[in-house]
């Protein structure tokens, strides 16, 4: 067995390793393989070559957090360690949703996108939480994409509510659809990497692809459908339960959403952190979270998304 140590002489201690030692408690648990020990100034690290050189990368990195923010929280660490695991995360031909324009493979590429995938798989209703560029509404699309074409539905049905973020609908041109369709812009960017424009033209003049706001689901029965409601931290009580009450046989259904970003008037309560709490324990009904860790976008994406979350904790 390798050993490898770090020195932590320039580190005060309880702020670096925790109480009680609970940081380096997290790091063994998800390195199971390592022995990590934490003797005055110094950590030891004991494992195989690969796996002392992931660790002590690891520790290098936390260092580096530690000597710009002066700690190391819990949180801290469990984002560095979500971080390795997506580094490490390999996807196979197995995990392929569905092949988009010029044969690109579209699959989950973070195992907590994989997870999505698997909860979609087994639950008929799934709620896909995290904040912007974690990949729900893209991996949704891909999963509603793949039902159809492998006739496991007979339509696709993309709907979100119509909330101001900022603007003022009411000035737009229009009506109700054409007012919320620029909003909608990242579903039909999703749609045209999957589907030929031709084809996609097709599908939704002949209403096999809907996109429409989610007052037109109202008082329908949405049978034998993948149905996608984005967006839906911005929904009230009322309308999620009015949406969710619209399920018919043969169909599936993911509600994406992000709880940092509710557009809503103030006090006006979300209807989806409601619909968490009282549907949390019925079968059949999975939810999935994403974190900053499956951002997919640009780097800095994830470290917007990170500073914003330690802004929040110094209040």
């Amino acid at each position: 067995m390798l050993e490898k140590r770090i020195s932590l002489s320039d580190v005060a201690l309880l702020n670096f390793l925790g109480p009680n030692n609970r940081n380096i408690d997290e790091i063994s648990q998800a390195f199971p393989n390592v022995k990590i020990i934490s003797r005055g100034d110094e950590i030891i690290i004991k494992g195989s070559d690969s796996d002392i050189l992931k660790v002590n990368e690891l520790f290098q990195n936390l260092l580096k957090h530690y000597d710009r923010y002066g700690k190391l929280t819990e949180k801290n660490i469990k984002h560095f360690l979500a971080m390795e695991k997506q580094l490490e995360f390999v996807p196979s031909e197995d995990d392929i949703i569905v092949f988009g324009k010029n044969g690109l493979a579209i699959r989950p590429r973070t195992d907590n996108q994989k997870n999505l995938v698997e909860a979609v798989k087994k639950n008929d209703l799934v709620f896909a939480l995290g904040p912007a560029g974690t990949g729900k509404t893209f991996i949704a699309v891909a999963l509603a994409v793949q039902a159809l074409k492998n006739k496991e539905v007979k339509k696709i049905i993309i709907t979100r509510p119509a909330v101001e973020a900022g603007e003022n609908l009411g000035f737009l041109p229009g009506d109700l659809k054409e007012k919320i369709d620029p909003y909608l812009r990242p579903i039909y960017d999703a749609l045209s990497e999957m589907i030929p424009a031709e084809k996609l033209n097709y599908y939704q003049e002949n209403q096999i692809i809907e996109i429409a706001p989610l007052a037109y689901m109202r008082g329908r029965t949405l049978k034998e459908a993948f149905v996608l409601l984005d967006e839906a931290q911005n929904t009230t009580p009322m309308q999620i339960k009015m949406f969710l009450t619209r399920m018919g046989p043969g169909s599936k259904i993911i509600v994406n959403g992000d709880q940092s970003q509710v557009d809503l008037p103030h006090r006006q309560h979300s209807g989806l952190m409601q619909s968490l709490k009282i549907l949390k324990d019925i079968k059949g009904i999975g939810i999935c979270r994403l974190d900053s860790s499956d951002v997919v976008r640009h780097r800095l994406v994830r470290d917007i998304i990170n500073a914003y979350d330690k802004a929040e904790e110094a209040i």
